[in-house]
């Protein structure tokens, strides 16, 4: 049996003087019952070398370094003290004497020149693109719209420059399709006169930064009797205005884009499932990262591309929304060796603007790397649920993580995966269950029996399944009430709810 989740919520009382925890949830959530967050960072009984110096998380905002568990991680809006120490000098020894008085004002003026540098080198960069703090700039009027704003069918924008440029993959088969404003509807693009150039054009529009894969025609299967079409005579134009309205496409196929090799595990040529759940092996779950704070796993993440990662909002909350105190691993399935690889450093964290921090709703967040990962057949992203994509209502999917093989156990050294499945909202919603805290921006996986959990540990990590022969990351580790008890499965963050939120964060910090 194998349970785990890092950041799995229970309801829970005050800790006790040794810093346990116990259950108050009887069948039926009673009233105020809501998530609990209670994370369980991973720390060997030898740490081995040092890890690389990191912002300092000290005192009651972060487990101390040395093999214990710490109960849970505080959450407070404050943000942590950093002390910094000037080394003393001796009276009378600073500034005193004239060429001393002379070498400090030359230093002032030399502080004081390169800090006007900076603020004059911001303020210009400010007002070169004064839309950097708010998304993207009209053309037509220097009005600032939102990412949340783009290609919502809304003209926001006096000339509509909000619902240009906006492109999706749709369906198992990863048809491009473009949105028209005018029509306010999404239609599939016609073959005919297409190349990898507008294709790669795609991409960029959707946030995939320099990635490109694959764009051929294939039988277009969503039913469209209307198509976006290329204007072969319109000459050295942009992608979009070249695109018109058809009602026939001749060669009868439509553009299919990958805009990442996404999806691919080596699982797939071994057994199809596993009972109970297993240690991972290489390249079986390629996406899967380990987030650290300080040299310790903190939560799971997902691979979406070479710059981005998903994990759980909840997992990101002050303080440690700083971006700085996040490395990632990938590649890599023992704890214990991540000590001695090179880790992701981030430069950016997104939470979801409506995530709730009480009920745990939208619980989903976003890392942006400093520097691009380097795929191999032991890296690799999971593909994003594109729209028109169909899941079972029982669908089976895996979860994985290094989270805790029991209840309150340690987390584990070694990455775990297990087969669950999909539970329908209003089972999960059930009285004897979850008693309506299940929102359309979660989802249950797990058996209602019990058994098979993810737990302590694995918070962030992903739920995929595999479907049409690739793997789709459907949802992201949230919360649960124990682990693996019955009528208590486990809670994640529909992704299939996300992935237009995903692709405009991508978008607008290309």
């Amino acid at each position: 049996m194998v349970t785990w989740s890092s950041g799995r919520f229970q309801t829970l009382p005050s800790p006790d003087a040794a810093g346990h925890v116990g259950m108050a949830l009887n069948s039926g959530s009673p009233p105020g019952f809501r998530p609990y967050y209670e994370n369980h960072g991973y720390q060997p009984e030898s740490l081995g070398p040092s890890p690389p110096s990191e912002p300092s998380l000290r005192g009651e905002y972060y487990p101390s370094a040395v093999p214990a568990y710490s109960s849970r991680v505080l959450t407070q809006h404050s943000s942590p003290a950093v002390v910094l120490r000037e080394p003393k000098s001796a009276p009378g020894t600073v500034c005193t004497s004239g060429k001393k008085v002379a070498l400090c004002i030359s230093l002032v003026l030399l502080i004081l020149a390169v800090l006007g540098g900076v603020a004059g080198f911001l303020l210009w960069k400010y007002m070169a693109n004064k839309c950097a703090f708010s998304g993207m700039e009209c053309g037509s009027s220097g009005t600032c719209v939102s990412p949340s704003q783009w290609c919502d069918g809304v003209l926001d924008c006096p000339g509509g420059e909000d619902e240009n440029r906006c492109v999706r993959l749709y369906g198992p088969s990863f048809l491009l399709q473009v949105y028209s404003s005018q029509r306010k509807a999404w239609y599939p693009v016609c073959q005919d006169g297409w190349s990898d150039a507008y294709g790669r054009a795609a991409c960029q529009d959707m946030g995939y930064r320099n990635s490109f894969y694959s764009s051929q025609g294939v039988v277009d299967d969503s039913g469209a009797t209307s198509f976006m079409k290329l204007n072969s005579s319109a000459g050295n134009m942009d992608l979009y205005k070249k695109l018109y309205h058809s009602d026939a496409c001749p060669s009868n196929t439509v553009v299919a884009l990958r805009c990442v090799e996404c999806g691919v595990s080596s699982k797939m040529t071994r057994e199809s499932r596993i009972v109970g759940g297993s240690k991972a092996r290489p390249g079986d779950w390629p996406w899967q990262v380990s987030l650290h704070v300080q040299g310790i796993h903190v939560c799971g993440g997902s691979i979406i591309s070479p710059d981005w990662i998903i994990t759980a909002a909840h997992c990101v909350e002050e303080p440690l929304n700083n971006p700085w105190y996040w490395t990632a691993y990938a590649g890599v399935l023992r704890q214990s060796f991540m000590f001695f690889g090179t880790g992701h450093r981030i430069k950016k964290v997104i939470v979801h603007p409506k995530y709730d921090t009480k009920t745990k709703d939208y619980d989903i967040a976003l890392m942006k790397l400093q520097a691009p990962m380097t795929f191999n057949d032991r890296v690799r992203p999971v593909c994003l649920p594109n729209p028109g994509l169909m899941l079972e209502p029982t669908q089976s999917c895996w979860t994985s993580g290094w989270g805790a093989t029991s209840e309150k156990g340690q987390t584990s050294d070694e990455l775990n995966a297990a087969n669950v499945r999909l539970i329908e909202t209003w089972r999960c919603n059930n009285k004897a269950v979850y008693s309506g805290l299940i929102t359309p921006a979660m989802m249950c996986a797990g058996y209602l029996q019990g058994t098979i959990d993810s737990c302590q540990g694995d918070s962030g990590g992903p739920l995929v399944t595999l479907k049409s022969s690739v793997w789709w990351l459907v949802g992201d580790t949230s919360w649960g009430s124990g682990c693996a008890k019955p009528n208590r499965p486990g809670v994640y963050g529909n992704i299939t709810l996300f992935t237009d939120w995903i692709y405009r964060q991508m978008r607008a910090n290309n």
